[in-house]
């Protein structure tokens, strides 16, 4: 316990799966949060959307552990915004240590099928949204002398993948993003890296337009039919990991245990990208 104690953690994505799942290991570990949703619908995704019922339950939860939780809605296209509510909460809880960009979205379709909708909102959630995000915490950092950024990319930051390549290329763009900011704010003690899950049993892959995509075989596949096919992708036996596995991952990069650690790519995968 009290591995961030004191610190104060923003993430985006923060209502549910991994971005929630590291908004409560924070607070288990003693850092005040700032948890950031867009609580709606994306176009162009079929993913159940998240809720400002699911944003407040999380918040709540996190108090419980006896920290504070600022909590805002905010849509990581949306700069001035973002910029605007990540400024408030930081003057709310006097100062910002940590950062996880997570917010990201999934869609589907062939490359050359894709519509230049699909194409625009995948890139402008999960690179640009991730960029906005940095643009909008880094200033708080180093005003505070230092500080942690954890950058949610993917397996398909790492390898191709077939059917998602705007996410593919976007989780990619991630990466060279990461590479590139670790250089310009090292000298201000700011270190940045980036986690790659596997499949990560959330909301984002336990939907029946993902099922479907990996059993074309059946008509309506349950999660057993669906853990089947997905086991295939990873070294390990298992279907998928769990949203706190990438927490705990998280939580590590963010802390004083890997305190010279940057600009790495760090997979939580169970092997796959050695597949």
């Amino acid at each position: 316990m009290g591995r961030v104690a004191g610190k104060v953690a923003l993430v985006t994505g923060a209502a549910r799966g991994i971005g929630r799942a590291q908004v409560l290991r924070f607070a288990e570990e003693g850092a005040d949060v700032i948890a950031l949703d867009i609580c709606r619908q994306v176009e162009t995704t079929v993913t159940p959307p998240s809720t400002s019922d699911d944003l407040a339950e999380v918040a709540l939860l996190a108090e419980k552990e006896g920290v504070r939780v600022v909590t805002g809605v905010v849509d990581v296209r949306d700069g001035g915004a973002l910029t605007e509510i990540v400024a408030d909460a930081v003057a709310d809880l006097g100062g910002l240590d940590i950062v996880c960009a997570t917010a990201g979205i999934t869609s589907k379709g062939a490359a050359v099928e894709l519509s230049e909708e699909a194409w625009e909102t995948m890139l402008d959630v999960n690179l640009t949204g991730v960029w906005r995000t940095c643009k909008a915490t880094i200033p708080h950092l180093i005003d505070r002398g230092g500080g942690a950024m954890v950058l949610t990319s993917s397996l398909a930051g790492l390898r191709g993948l077939r059917t998602v390549a705007h996410y593919t290329a976007a989780k990619h763009g991630v990466v060279g993003l990461m590479r590139s900011l670790a250089h310009e704010v090292a000298p201000y003690g700011i270190r940045v890296n980036t986690v790659h899950p596997t499949n990560v049993d959330t909301p984002m892959i336990q939907n029946p337009a993902v099922r479907a995509a990996f059993r074309p075989d059946l008509d309506g596949p349950t999660r057993e039919d669906f853990a089947e096919a997905a086991r295939t992708m990873n070294m390990l036996p298992i279907p998928w990991v769990e949203p706190r596995d990438i927490a705990n991952a998280t939580l590590f990069l963010a802390s004083e245990e890997a305190r010279y650690i940057t600009a790495v790519a760090l997979p939580v995968d169970a092997g796959a990208t050695q597949l």
